[in-house]
C-alpha cells in the first residue's frame, strides 16, 4: 500500500480538494479528520467534526482513543485499497495518522498550496471563520447519519482531472458542535406544520389527527395518526404521506430521518 498526505493550515480547502486530488493520482480511499473514506462511502471512524470541542476535534483527527484507532486500522485492512492519502495541518501530524494507524510512511506530502491558488485558500479561510462551515469529502447520504440537526448542504463538482472522462465527485458541508453556530432544534409544529401539508395535498387522506417526533444524536423518529376518506386506497395513500414526510423533513430540516410510522384510525364519510 502507498500512503500520501495532504498537509496544510486548518481551514486552507484540504477537504474541499481532496476528492479531485485523488482523482487525479488515483488515491480510492482518504483519512480525513477521523473519518475513513473508500470511494464514496464512509466505512469507519468518527468524525472529529461532531466533538463538542476543539481539543476534542484534535484528539479525535489524531486518533487518540484506542477503539476508535482499531475500528480503523480493521476496516483498512478489510477493503485493502492500493493507496490512501492522509490529511493533516502539518506534514508532522499526516506522518503521526500514518503510524497511528499502522500505515507506511508517506511515499509522498503535498501541500495545499501546490493544488490552490492563494485566492482559493483565503475564500476558504474566509467561509470558515465566518460562516463557521467544514467540508467533508462524502455524500450527504453518507454524511448525514453522524450529523443530523446540524447544517448540511451537498456540494457536487465535476472536473475533467486528466482521465478519460471527467470525475464526479460530492463533498459535504456542515456546521460541526464546537462551531460558534452550534446545533439547533426543531420544533414539534415544524414537523406538525409539513406534515399537515403533505396530508392536505395527498389523495384520499382526510386529516391529521396527531403528530410527535423524538430526536436523538442519530436523528429523528416521527409518528403520525391519520384519518382517510372511505373507500379510498388506504395502503397507497399511507405509503405516499410516509415517503414525503421523510423526504420532506430530511430537507427541509437537515435532519437524519430515521423513520415514519403511519397510523390509520378510522375512515370519514363524504
Amino acid at each position: 500500500m502507498r500512503t500520501y498526505g495532504l498537509s496544510g493550515k486548518s481551514g486552507t480547502g484540504k477537504s474541499y480538494n481532496a476528492s479531485e486530488l485523488c482523482g487525479r493520482m488515483r488515491i480510492p480511499a482518504i483519512i480525513d479528520d477521523g473519518l475513513f473514506i473508500y470511494g464514496s462511502n464512509i466505512v469507519a471512524g468518527i468524525s472529529a467534526k461532531k466533538q463538542a470541542t476543539r481539543m476534542g476535534a484534535v484528539k479525535t483527527a489524531l486518533f487518540m482513543n484506542n477503539d476508535h484507532c482499531v475500528e480503523v486500522r480493521a476496516a483498512i485492512r478489510r477493503t485493502k485499497p492500493d493507496s490512501i492519502l492522509i490529511l493533516g495541518t502539518s506534514d508532522r501530524m499526516v506522518e503521526q495518522i500514518a503510524e497511528r494507524l499502522g500505515l507506511p510512511a508517506p511515499t509522498r506530502i503535498i501541500h495545499i498550496e501546490d493544488i490552490t491558488t492563494k485566492a482559493e485558500r483565503n475564500r476558504a479561510s474566509r467561509e470558515r471563520k465566518e460562516d463557521g462551515t467544514h467540508v467533508i469529502p462524502a455524500p450527504t447520504f453518507e454524511v448525514r447519519r453522524q450529523f443530523s440537526g446540524y447544517f448540511i448542504d451537498p456540494k457536487r463538482t465535476l472536473k475533467n482531472v486528466g482521465l478519460r472522462r471527467p470525475v464526479a465527485t460530492e463533498k459535504t458541508v456542515v456546521r460541526p458542535t464546537f462551531s460558534y453556530l452550534g446545533r439547533y432544534e426543531i420544533s414539534d409544529k415544524v414537523v406538525s406544520d409539513i406534515v399537515q401539508h403533505i396530508a392536505s395535498v395527498t389523495p384520499g387522506v382526510a386529516g391529521v389527527l396527531w403528530v410527535s417526533s423524538e430526536n436523538s444524536d442519530e436523528g429523528m423518529y416521527i409518528r403520525i395518526v391519520l384519518q382517510f376518506e372511505y373507500g379510498c386506497q388506504v395502503r397507497k395513500a399511507a405509503l405516499a404521506v410516509q415517503r414525503a414526510v421523510a423526504g420532506e423533513v430530511a430537507y427541509m430540516t437537515a435532519f437524519n430521518v430515521l423513520g415514519v410510522e403511519v397510523e390509520i384510525r378510522g375512515f370519514k364519510f363524504k
